[in-house]
């Protein structure tokens, strides 16, 4: 079976001469002013696929311009506009029902707290949809993209890995966590923060950008192809909860870590010359930004546990297509 990406290359990808960059970044770049590039990207969320049909429709409202939003946040863009496209089973559409006011508000409060306006989009009738597409505006040529890693480059993490994926285990009966502990996990998958700040704090700090959707291997992965370029990641460096820290002795947790997507940080490259503006930008943003490996020449990632011997691992993180 072909995966996402073989599809998009096969049948998708094709040349984009009017814009700056088409598709295969976190969002496309088109000219816009003299001093200022528009960032656009488009997510969506299926119910069963990317969440539950019970979901709190308050948090999913929030999800489904949070995950836009780290997009805008990867390539140092400034969110402004956005669009809804959203299909409606009819027992939602009931007035009575208070699906769409709490949709709605989990949507505003997230977008008035980034003064994101939405301009535009589509209702339809039909099992559980909702597509965003998202507008954001980035200074000209300094967007942050992936093909911009370079060999000697540190590769830093913002925030904890691993607690979505793992709150999702819990949700799925593949794991039990204790209410303190689901405590900690369960607001990552449901309520997750975009990095939009640091994002912007990053132009002209960092070489290349990607926010982890699909898991840390799969998301540096793309930044690896896209640059040319290899990595050697010391697994014990990935800043974790202390519920993620208990259990990574079990395989599934390690999953969640490397693998299991939702975390939605940045994953972004930097010259070593940047490590201590980089920790300033760590305490004034008062987020955790963890150095956790190194680009080199040649292709492929090398993992390293804490006494530096390689780790064979073989998942890469999510598709749609072969998960």
């Amino acid at each position: 079976m072909s995966s996402e990406f073989d599809i998009i290359r096969r049948y998708f990808t094709r040349p984009t001469p009017l814009a700056i960059l088409g598709i295969g970044d976190d969002a496309a770049l088109i000219p816009y002013t003299a001093t200022i590039d528009l960032a656009i990207s488009t997510d969506t969320l299926v119910v069963d696929q990317h969440f539950f049909a019970d979901a709190d429709p308050y948090k999913l409202g929030h999800k489904a311009l949070a995950v836009n939003l780290s997009d805008m946040a990867a390539m140092g863009a400034i969110p402004r506009w956005s669009t809804l496209s959203l299909t409606l089973p009819a027992n939602l559409v009931n007035m009575n029902s208070g699906w769409l006011e709490a949709f709605t508000e989990g949507f505003f409060t997230l977008a008035s707290k980034y003064q994101v306006e939405l301009i535009g989009g589509d209702t339809t009738c039909g099992p559980l949809n909702i597509g965003i597409q998202i507008i954001g505006e980035v200074p000209k040529h300094k967007a942050l993209r992936r093909n911009g890693a370079i060999a000697g480059d540190d590769i830093w993490i913002s925030g904890h890995l691993g607690n979505a994926a793992l709150a999702l285990a819990h949700l799925q009966q593949r794991i039990t966590l204790a209410p303190a502990e689901l405590a900690v996990c369960l607001p990552a998958l449901d309520l997750p923060n975009a990095r939009v700040e640091l994002g912007q704090r990053l132009i002209n700090l960092a070489h290349s950008a990607i926010d982890v959707s699909d898991g840390l291997l799969a998301d540096l992965g793309h930044i690896l192809e896209c640059s040319h370029v290899a990595a050697t990641l010391q697994v014990e460096k990935i800043a974790c909860s202390w519920v993620m820290q208990k259990y990574l002795s079990l395989p599934l947790a390690v999953d969640c870590l490397l693998a299991g997507g939702d975390d939605y940080e940045l994953c972004f490259t930097a010259p070593e010359i940047k490590f201590a503006e980089i920790m300033q930008l760590s305490q004034e943003l008062a987020l955790p930004l963890s150095r956790i490996g190194k680009i080199s020449q040649g292709e492929g990632l090398l993992l390293l546990d804490a006494n530096g011997n390689s780790i064979t691992y073989e998942k890469k993180g999510y598709d749609h297509f072969l998960t």
